[in-house]
């Protein structure tokens, strides 16, 4: 069993914290998951770059909690060359706001941030993930 880090509650949580709770989440995925999501890269920032918060035409900079960028598993070919790899940010800030407003335990979002962009990862749409998380 994972390691539960402890997380002071006068201080916001940090980047690493973050990063912890993260590599705590993703090696808590079932198997069946794991192996197709296992080179990814998770990257914790602060807030996304400018070019995204330009490119999605995001209102502010805490309108995301992550982003999934790469090429889904159903669009990938084994003709691709030279495929940068896949990779998932969570945004510290977003996050910490949300968890503020939202009084759910911090590891649950980022875990539930964390799989949402997973999801991306298998080509599932926003539309897709919100169908099955109403199914439970």
């Amino acid at each position: 069993m994972a390691k539960r880090i402890a997380i002071p509650s006068a201080v916001a949580p940090t980047l690493d914290d973050l990063s912890r709770l993260a590599e705590e989440a993703h090696a808590g995925l079932p198997a069946q998951f794991k192996q197709y999501a296992q080179n990814i890269i998770i990257k914790v920032e602060d807030f996304p770059s400018d070019e995204i918060i330009e490119e999605m035409e995001l209102e502010s900079p805490f309108d995301i909690l992550g982003l999934y960028q790469g090429v889904d598993l159903p669009r990938r070919s084994i003709l691709d060359i030279g495929r940068l790899p896949d990779i998932v940010y969570l945004y510290r800030r977003p996050i910490l706001d949300f968890w503020c407003d939202s009084g759910e335990r911090l590891p649950d979002i980022v875990r539930h941030v964390l799989i949402h962009e997973i999801g991306h990862h298998f080509g599932l749409s926003d539309e897709d993930m919100e169908r099955i998380e109403g199914e439970d």
